[in-house]
């Protein structure tokens, strides 16, 4: 089937690494691998960060020209050269998609939607434009893809039991397979490089540092670090951004203990999960954690926040420890109990790679989507 992708908050091509980039990417290859030739259609992007109606209107003005455009030129190719299917990735009230439903209704081809959000409360506010066309497109569309079950009681008003679909989070796991079996070799020369000690057990991170949400992880994992005592261990931090001054300075008391490394690219970055012995990250209002998944393919036990999607990625008890709320203290309980366990560790870690090879796995995510009506 020819698909016709799009990412309306921010396109695989587009110049900023981040989770949503990834995921988009992850999804192309996931239809391809499930026998379908996908093209990504537009790099339009439709995201207004601050509630500016007259913005809002300007870019739906501008999404409904270029889907009218798209529709009209494909209408006038031969039937072999016309998309079958429309597939949107990630819509939502600041992100909504104004190409798709325009673009699919005029071609008379199913509207598929994957990771949308739809919260109630945004009706009537600053982004109402944007809130009420992800309504729409919702009604609209043949199927919606969900990636955790977080998502659902949102979506059931508005999207029929039917067209509702499970399709949790996923990677290729190879390179961290990969990464993992030369392990001894990367901590080594991590080891060299940052001046750590390789008999004290290192905790991972990866995420970008920004405002909000992240700096507001970053600040809860400082807090949580700072509860550990005497307790030996190491943090090395892959990330990088605006707020890099804001995140080391919430590290100011640990200093000796961090390491931050600037922003990594995939291979260094699995080479670092698989030289660390525990991935640990609280994910403040995180849909779920590109991150996560990562580090458990590379091998690592998970201490995070049994909130929103986490618990769709790291199994509580199989494949890490989860705190159930957003607290210093039962958090620093957990990352505590695997610093002292090393056994606990690798059996959760060793669990953690195998649920992401044999479960989330690149080809498990084709088969599902091959599967689908």
């Amino acid at each position: 089937m020819r698909v016709a992708f799009y990412a309306p908050l921010k396109s695989p091509t587009h110049g900023t690494p981040s989770g949503d980039r990834r995921v988009a990417g992850l999804l192309m290859d996931a239809l391809a691998l499930a026998g379908h030739r996908v093209e990504l259609v537009s790099s339009f992007r439709s995201y207004d960060r601050d509630g500016d109606a007259l913005r809002q209107e300007a870019l739906r003005a501008q999404g409904e020209a270029l889907g009218g455009r798209l529709a009209a030129q494909w209408r006038a190719a031969p039937p072999e050269e016309r998309p079958e299917l429309w597939f949107t990735y990630h819509l939502y009230y600041k992100a909504p998609d104004w190409l798709g439903p325009l673009a699919a209704e005029a071609l008379g081809i199913p509207y598929v939607v994957a990771e949308a959000s739809y919260a109630p409360k945004r009706a009537g506010g600053p982004w109402a434009i944007g809130h009420e066309a992800t309504a729409h497109a919702l009604r609209r569309a043949a199927l919606v893809l969900c990636p955790s079950r977080d998502d659902l009681s949102c979506l059931e008003p508005l999207v029929a039991k039917e067209r509702l679909e499970l399709l949790a989070p996923f990677l290729d796991p190879a390179p961290y397979r990969i990464a993992a079996g030369e392990r001894d070799a990367h901590r080594s020369r991590l080891a060299g490089q940052h001046s750590l000690d390789k008999n004290v057990p290192w905790i991972a991170v990866a995420a970008m540092m920004r405002e909000g949400d992240k700096l507001a992880s970053y600040r809860l994992l400082a807090g949580t670090l700072g509860r550990l005592g005497a307790l030996p261990w190491r943090l090395l931090v892959a990330g990088d951004g605006p707020a890099r001054a804001a995140v080391e300075a919430a590290f100011k008391g640990l200093a000796e203990k961090v390491r931050f490394l600037g922003s990594l690219k995939e291979r260094p970055l699995a080479e670092l999960y698989a030289a660390a012995d525990l991935y640990a990250w609280p994910a403040v209002n995180e849909a779920y954690g590109m991150a996560l998944l990562e580090a458990q393919a590379a091998g690592l036990p998970v201490v995070s926040c049994a909130l929103r999607g986490v618990p769709d990625v790291v199994l509580d008890g199989r494949t890490g420890l989860l705190a159930p709320a957003l607290e210093e203290p039962a958090l620093a309980e957990r990352v505590r109990a695997l610093l002292v366990d090393g056994a606990r560790r690798q059996a959760l870690g060793r669990e953690a790679a195998r649920f992401v090879a044999e479960e989330r796995s690149l080809a498990v995510a084709a088969r599902r989507l091959k599967s689908l009506p």
